[in-house]
This record gives C-alpha cells, structure tokens and sequence, in this order.
C-alpha cells in the first residue's frame, strides 16, 4: 500500500511545481541495514557507504514528505531505522506526514514518531494527510484518494514551501 500512496503524493508534489527538485526516495529500495555505524550519528563521522549515501540524499533537501503506515499504535520499524541513521542533517527542516493504517489514518504511528523528530529540529506541518482504510482505496498498485485527502496534501505542499523558506536561514 505505502508505494502506491507514496507514487501519489510524488505525482501531486511534482504537478503543484513549488518545488525544484523532489528526490523520491523509497526505503524498501534503500535498504539501510538495522542501524549498523560504530559512533553515533551527532559526531557525523560515517564509516559505512550506504550511511554517507543517505547523509548526503537527507542534507541536500530542505523538506520532506513522510508516506508512513501505523504498526501496532506507533510507527514504522524503517522509517525509525532511517531516520536514527542521521542527526544533523534533519536540523531545522519542514516534514509533513501523508500517513495510513486502519480506523485511525496512521495518526498513532506519527504521533509516535513526533519525540524523535521534533527533538533532532523537524518541524512539522500543521495538516497531515491521514489515510483509513487504505487497502479499499487501492487498486492494481493504484491509489485513488477522494477530494479529502488531495485538499489535505495541497496544505501539507503549501506550509512545506512556507516552512523550508522561514528555517533555511536557521541552518
């Protein structure tokens, strides 16, 4: 489900044009192994290929979009991993979630994830895409979003401009 979702918010992102440059990147592809660097990542002295890769992807952008499911009430086991890989390199930059799940959108899995996030300097976008029930909104690999969730993500794109601009100067 979350590629399907995650080719949906690219495509949107890529069509709204606010943005120079989008890197799509899609963790399953990644393949960062289980947090695998002998110093921790404040001290940025990367040991591992795959750790300098991801470094230099995180540092380059000044906003991100997270497509994330919920798992068991808290958050995505990869995201976690990929996101602890690194420290610096998330200082004061805007983040929005397009999350999903059952009953509750992904909302627990983001709320979550919030400590680690705001405590490395993300700041994160007022609206939040929250997507229940995804497994009924896609088909063939496909994602259909009803008129909610494409207003949704248009806010979510607007305040990453807003944002990225205020705290670039904060870097």
């Amino acid at each position: 489900m979350g590629l399907a979702v995650a080719e949906w918010v690219r495509s949107r992102a890529e069509a709204d044009g606010r943005f120079e440059e989008i890197d799509f990147a899609d963790l399953a592809e990644i393949n960062l192994p289980f947090m695998d660097e002998p110093n921790h990542p404040s001290k940025r002295q990367y040991t591992k290929p795959h750790t300098i890769a991801w470094s230099e992807r995180v540092d380059a952008a000044d906003a991100f979009i997270f497509v994330t499911p919920e798992y068991n009430h808290s958050f995505s086991p990869a995201l976690k991993n990929a996101f602890d890989y690194l420290n610096q390199e998330w200082w004061r930059k805007a983040v929005g979630f397009v999350s999903y799940g059952g009953v509750a959108g992904g909302s627990r899995g983001v709320t979550a994830f919030e400590p680690a996030f705001t405590t490395l300097g993300l700041v994160k976008t007022g609206a939040n895409v929250e997507i229940p029930f995804v497994s009924a909104m896609v088909a063939d690999g496909v994602f259909t979003p009803t008129e909610k969730e494409t207003a949704i993500l248009q806010k979510v794109i607007a305040e990453l401009e807003e944002l990225s601009g205020a705290l670039k100067p904060l870097r």
